[in-house]
């Protein structure tokens, strides 16, 4: 199919928001937030206050259509608050992350390192189907393992980084480095499929200086601080997503200041509260004198209610907030 929606200028994006029946308020204003986020962004943000119906597909399933037109007493300043709301939490996250990352790049570097300086590069410490080289392509050659992918992008971000202590290995010892001095170079993303392929007794040793008890719940915590790093770091909305990688909810007894997310009237579906709150908790045991936890539930208290959209759009039920996570 064709695109043949026309381009329109900042004051026909007005007339088709209000034409959906938008409050524009005062126009100027509304011009000025078009003008510097964009129709698509501030349209994302107002989604929630679209008018809906129930239809039957051909297959008999009821489901729900998401209409055009905007609920009554939807505003553009609505919007406007949302925007700003997402902007610090995002603005929480990033900060968040910096800290469980530097603290995941030391303890994979301090671990592994002391296997042997190079343990990264062997097969010895990692799972057999992660150095296993994977199905055949179209021509029967074997395709690489997870871990010669793995070393093949750490070894890209190696070769195209300017840090000086990279030039002096690049110098001195053949471009190679050990695994302390590598995991400097390393994003969240590298260290989750690190850490994935780690056999059990290493990925425990790690995950228990986070007080995580499994290698499992480690494993999936650190893939939703990187699915919510990406989106946090992109600028794309964060507050009121469904998380495509959802944490796993530890069993209540194994980890108690979780607890309150398996409760019966824990939501169903994950909103973003899930990985704020196992943000929360490994940021809890790489800086217990923080204060990252007591102002996220601040600004999570702040929460502009609106009729159309409340605070449970974030996976947030009642009473949550003054979990002893949040107070600790």
């Amino acid at each position: 199919m064709d695109y043949t929606k026309p381009w329109l200028s900042i004051s026909e994006q007005l007339d088709r928001l209000a034409s959906r029946g938008a409050d524009i308020g005062d126009r100027g204003r509304a011009a000025h937030l078009l003008r510097t986020i964009g129709y698509y962004r501030l349209t994302g943000y107002l989604y929630s206050f679209r008018e809906s119906e129930l239809v039957v597909d051909d297959g008999g399933r009821t489901r729900v259509r998401v209409l055009s037109a905007y609920r009554p007493g939807t505003t553009i300043e609505d919007a406007a608050k949302y925007i700003d709301f997402d902007r610090k939490l995002r603005l929480l996250v990033v900060e968040g992350v910096e800290r469980i990352e530097i603290a995941l790049r030391t303890q994979l570097g301090h671990t592994i390192g002391r296997v042997s300086a190079f343990a990264h590069e062997h097969p010895e410490i990692f799972l057999p189907a992660f150095v296993s080289a994977r199905a055949h392509d179209e021509t029967g050659e074997p395709i690489a393992s997870l871990h010669e992918d793995w070393l093949r992008r750490v070894n890209e971000r190696r070769d195209g980084s300017d840090e000086a202590f990279v030039t002096h290995f690049r110098e001195k010892y053949d471009d190679r480095m050990p695994i302390w001095a590598l995991t400097e170079l390393l994003e969240i993303g590298h260290l989750s499929r690190l850490y994935q392929g780690l056999r059990r007794d290493p990925a425990i040793e790690v995950a228990a200086v986070f007080q995580v008890p499994t290698k499992k719940l480690m494993e999936s915590w650190i893939a939703t601080v990187n699915y919510v790093r990406n989106i946090a770091a992109h600028h794309a909305r964060l507050f009121n997503r469904k998380l495509v990688t959802a944490p796993k909810r530890p069993r209540a007894d194994a980890v108690p200041l979780l607890a309150h997310l398996t409760r019966d009237d824990a939501p169903k579906q994950f909103g973003v509260y899930s990985a704020l709150a196992v943000m929360a908790y490994l940021l809890g045991s790489i800086h217990p004198e923080g204060d990252w936890a007591r102002r996220v539930a601040d600004l999570l208290r702040s929460f502009p209610v609106h009729q159309h959209l409340d605070i449970g759009s974030m996976g947030i039920a009642e009473g949550w907030l003054d979990e002893e996570l949040w107070r600790a």
